[in-house]
């Protein structure tokens, strides 16, 4: 019976994720990759493959850093497009994978808060996939209880993080 409604709750985002798998670089594309003598060598070689949009508006000469940007922009889209049309089932275990790019970026502003470090820049640092509504006030608490009490138990962390903090 399952698979009657196969197609009704799952098909469309099986069908994606196929696309997806089929834009990924065969052996080939990436053999002419490890071939290019500079960046620009490479943004022609992706032109030719899925690939080649994401970068098309960046100006010469391309940097090292705009493709990292880039790439990840890529992928955290893709993966929001995947989440948003989801099965439930599928939408919580995105969610899942979403969890330890948050547990690093919240590590990452409660030890750069600690060391005096600049808000802004390290909010540039979070990695997108952990991003959440409440990121950026976690820059102002001054300990870890306070950082828990004020902001972390209301983000899917909490039930992890609450084994830590009995008494808050």
């Amino acid at each position: 019976m399952e698979l009657l409604t196969f197609n009704k709750d799952d098909g469309f985002t099986e069908a994606v994720v196929r696309g997806y798998r089929s834009g990924i670089l065969d052996a080939a594309s990436y053999s002419n990759l490890g071939q290019c003598d500079s960046l620009e060598d490479m943004r022609m070689h992706l032109q030719v493959t899925d690939y080649g949009t994401f970068l098309q508006n960046e100006p010469s000469p391309l940097q090292t850093m705009t493709i990292s940007e880039k790439c990840t922009e890529k992928l955290v889209d893709e993966f929001n497009y995947v989440r948003c049309n989801a099965s439930s089932e599928l939408a919580k275990f995105m969610d899942y994978i979403t969890y330890g790019y948050m547990i690093d970026n919240v590590v990452l502003l409660l030890t750069g808060t600690l060391h005096e470090r600049d808000t802004s820049e390290l909010l540039e640092k979070c990695h997108p996939l952990g991003k959440f509504q409440s990121l950026a006030t976690l820059a102002i608490t001054t300990n870890a209880k306070d950082a828990y009490r004020l902001l972390l138990v209301d983000t899917p962390l909490a039930p992890h993080a609450h084994m830590h903090f009995n008494d808050a």
